[in-house]
């Protein structure tokens, strides 16, 4: 959970980084600073963004221990309540649009209408914590329920809450130690059981059915371009692969030029940076928090990944130590544990 804020407030940079277009210009800009290790993640200069206070809402809603309706409505309550706290974190417009379209507490008002285009990463950015929640493989019902529900709270659209899914599925995976080159075909696998779950709650089903392919369809070319259809690795990267060849590659993988953005993009820049950099935390950023795109939003998913994965090994605790809402993301955490693991551990 610290290093998932990190990775966020890294990518963000109180808004001068998430809005830069070039990789290339954002390390030469880190190095002035004295590198990575030289940061010092702290308020006013390193806030987190919407991601992180949107990520707690759902931690915070998965610790009260409801489910099924009854979280459902505190989900949407908590949504409502942490858009009053976006003040320099720049949500995006279908979050906004999403949230004031929610009615917590009425009959249903946790659903909003089909939007063709809630395409968007706002459902991706903020669900690693459904994994930590639900970690087990016997757990995958229940992490898809989740993952859907709160996505689709706001992205009502598969492109944007199947993000959400593959977030959540993803973290999970780190927890489990499950070998990286397994997670994309894994996550292709799991999507028919998202399809039957999105058809059996019967909502907006048509619309569903109609705008699903393209999530899988982009996936399963990714996984073309890395080797990794069949989960068997090493990943094949292109060479070289620096900064400015990562900018134009994240690109290909967007729909609309602007990488990380979308809800099937953010996951798989994500991916893409911690298969291409094994267990070093710097390389992790350079790839996933230091790009040109929503390197935000890519890089509060891979680092929730890579902590689950590592720790802290490794990471300057000046990238952490001193992260705004601290104390609320180890509260979060350590109820998220309990709840998944049992009170005694």
């Amino acid at each position: 959970m610290l290093l998932s804020a990190a990775g966020d407030a890294l990518g963000y940079r109180n808004q001068r980084w998430e809005y830069c277009e070039s990789g290339p210009q954002i390390l030469q800009e880190l190095r002035e600073l004295g590198g990575l290790k030289q940061v010092q993640a702290r308020l006013p200069d390193w806030p987190i963004s919407d991601d992180t206070v949107l990520h707690l809402a759902i931690a915070e809603a998965l610790i009260t221990g409801k489910t099924q309706e009854a979280l459902w409505q505190d989900l949407a309550g908590r949504y409502v309540e942490a858009m009053k706290d976006m003040d320099g974190r720049k949500p995006g417009p279908t979050s906004i649009l999403g949230t004031s379209q929610l009615r917590p507490g009425e009959t249903n008002g946790y659903r909003i209408p089909f939007n063709p285009k809630a395409t968007g990463c706002g459902a991706a950015m903020r669900s690693m914590c459904i994994g930590l929640r639900y970690p087990r493989p016997s757990q995958l019902q229940d992490l898809i329920r989740v993952s859907v529900e709160s996505g689709r709270m706001t992205h009502n659209h598969p492109t944007g809450y199947l993000g959400a899914m593959a977030s959540a599925l993803f973290t999970a995976f780190a927890v489990q130690q499950k070998p990286l080159a397994l997670w994309g075909s894994e996550l292709l696998a799991a999507l028919p059981l998202v399809l039957e779950y999105v058809q059996s709650v019967g909502v907006d089903t048509e619309e569903n059915v109609q705008a699903w392919p393209y999530f899988m369809e982009k996936w399963a070319w990714y996984l073309a371009e890395r080797g990794l259809c069949k989960g068997e690795g090493p990943a094949r990267f292109p060479a070289p692969y620096g900064p400015a060849e990562r900018d134009e590659v994240y690109k290909s993988f967007s729909l609309d030029g602007w990488a990380g953005r979308s809800g099937h993009d953010a996951p798989m820049i994500a991916y893409d940076a911690l298969l291409a950099t094994g267990e070093c935390w710097e390389e992790l950023c350079s790839h996933a928090m230091f790009h040109g795109g929503d390197s935000d939003s890519t890089g509060v998913i891979a680092g929730a990944c890579w902590g689950a994965m590592h720790g802290f090994s490794g990471v300057p605790e000046g990238n952490y130590s001193c992260l705004e809402y601290r104390a609320r993301i180890e509260a979060a955490a350590e109820g998220l544990y309990k709840l998944a693991w049992g009170p005694d551990q």
